[in-house]
């Protein structure tokens, strides 16, 4: 059987404008694809060449392709579950500085290039104090980058139309921020002169960004039936989700360069990313983390599941949109939308996610992603939200690490799991609810303090240790 590459599959040639630092399951599944796009769709010819980012990658698989893989998207798309696939064509060639200093340095002389993506993982942008000039190469991604970028300013002679937009991914705040604070600490340690710092300050425009795309990567499980489906080989295939977007902080300038909107592509640009980072945290990751003590305790194990059953499925859609999003800032369309597209991600029949995979750290992951919802929600609305504190109650619930009889493993920093262990140990239900929400390290504030909201979550806890969350949750959809 064939492989794939560029001899065996006839595909377009496009001008090398990209640098992407990393050559991994994600960026081939969100970014490239989005490239690949915009180039099907759009005079936007922009190709890209993959730099190795660390010691050890896919860069020799990546060229021994040609730089083609294949992307699959499952999961629901307009109202129906879809799985598709198409090969992707937007890599050139990708470089390994670890193998080939000076070809990863040359990349910095071709005129074309614009642009600069990057996911290093959330450790990749880091400051190095041991990272210098002439290392071949330097040991952090913003070590390699600064290298480049000098290489760049000193081909063009600092020319100021020679400058890059940078969009890292990397999933911390202010990626883009911090790249460019580093980049610019490495320009004084190394002592490459004023001229330098300023064209990067000035002719150089550093993007914040967020992401968002489920990436399973590749299908190893799957592989045979996969390659029968293609008829050729394929080393490097991805699977990802149909949901995708991808938030860029940044000038509007930036705007007029990617023809996103062209192609419908759920790219947001915008001056300030703030809103859509508390959308997701609050609604995607806030449902997930209301859902699991909740469903779990319900007697279901899967997310999909969760949506799929009438009374733990209508719940969830509640607290989402008559408790979640009104707390937000976001036009309600756009809200709304969000808030549908993510449960339709939670529906995808193509990914199996178990609730107990992410029960972990439930505390404070409820103080981060759920909290700041409730909180709000009393601010705006001068009353409690009976779904949430529901929620808390389960959690609690939850803690006692029981389901129908069968031990749940819980999975927490020591300190709480010893602390719900010795309230357990009372049976005292109010007194553990009291417990529980006075304790400030889980909450950063005495909940207790809310007036009404001990009462409520107590009242909920002393059902669900009646009669159980199933019994408890029926009556209280109902």
């Amino acid at each position: 059987m064939k492989s794939l590459n560029r001899s065996t599959l006839s595909v377009k040639t496009y001008t090398e404008r990209i640098i992407q630092f990393g050559e991994g399951n994600f960026l081939r599944a969100f970014t490239n694809w989005m490239i690949h796009e915009m180039n099907k769709k759009t005079d936007f010819d922009a190709g890209v060449v993959a730099v190795q980012p660390i010691d050890q990658g896919l860069i020799k698989m990546l060229n021994d392709q040609d730089g083609l893989y294949t992307l699959y998207l499952n999961g629901i798309k307009n109202g129906k579950a879809i799985s598709e696939h198409e090969v992707i064509d937007c890599i050139k060639r990708g470089v390994n500085p670890y193998e080939n200093y000076i070809s990863y340095l040359a990349i910095a002389e071709n005129p074309d290039l614009r642009f600069v993506i990057s996911n290093t993982t959330e450790a990749g942008i880091a400051y190095n104090a041991d990272d210098k000039l002439d290392d071949a190469p330097q040991t952090s991604y913003p070590g390699k980058l600064t290298a480049l970028l000098y290489k760049r300013f000193q081909t063009f002679n600092g020319a100021t139309d020679k400058g890059l937009i940078l969009i890292p991914c990397e999933l911390i705040d202010k990626n883009g921020d911090n790249l460019r604070r580093i980049i610019l600490q490495y320009a004084i340690d190394w002592n490459l002169g004023e001229a330098f710092i300023k064209w990067i300050e000035n002719d150089n425009v550093f993007c914040n960004s967020l992401v968002d795309r489920i990436v399973p990567g590749y299908p190893r499980d799957k592989m045979d039936v996969i390659t029968e489906e293609l008829g050729y080989k394929d080393n490097l295939v991805v699977e990802g989700e149909q949901f995708h977007l991808w938030v860029i902080e940044g000038p509007a300038s930036v705007k007029e360069e990617i023809p996103a909107e062209a192609c419908g592509l759920n790219i947001v640009f915008t001056d300030n990313m703030e809103p859509y980072r508390t959308r997701k945290v609050r609604i995607l990751n806030g449902a997930h983390t209301t859902l699991v003590p909740v469903g779990y305790l319900y007697g279901i194990d899967k997310v999909r599941e969760s949506l799929e059953d009438e009374v733990v499925g209508t719940y969830l859609k509640q607290v989402i949109f008559n408790e979640i999003c009104p707390t937000l800032d976001l036009p309600e369309a756009e809200l709304n939308q969000f808030a549908n597209d993510v449960l339709d991600r939670f529906k995808n029949p193509y990914l199996e996610h178990a609730l107990m995979s992410i029960s972990l750290n439930s505390t404070s992951k409820f103080k981060t992603r759920v909290l700041p919802s409730i909180l709000e929600y009393i601010k705006r609305k001068n009353e409690l939200p009976k779904g949430l504190l529901f929620s808390l109650a389960s959690l609690i619930a939850f803690y006692k690490g029981e389901r129908n009889g069968e031990e749940i493993a819980l999975k927490d920093d020591q300190s709480a799991l010893d602390f719900f262990k010795t309230q357990w140990a009372t049976n005292d239900v109010s007194a553990i609810a009291k417990a529980t929400l006075t304790n400030t390290d889980f909450w950063g504030t005495d909940l207790s303090a809310i007036e009404g909201l001990e009462v409520m979550v107590t009242g909920y806890l002393q059902d669900i240790e009646a009669n159980g969350v199933k019994a408890s949750l029926d009556a209280f959809v109902k």
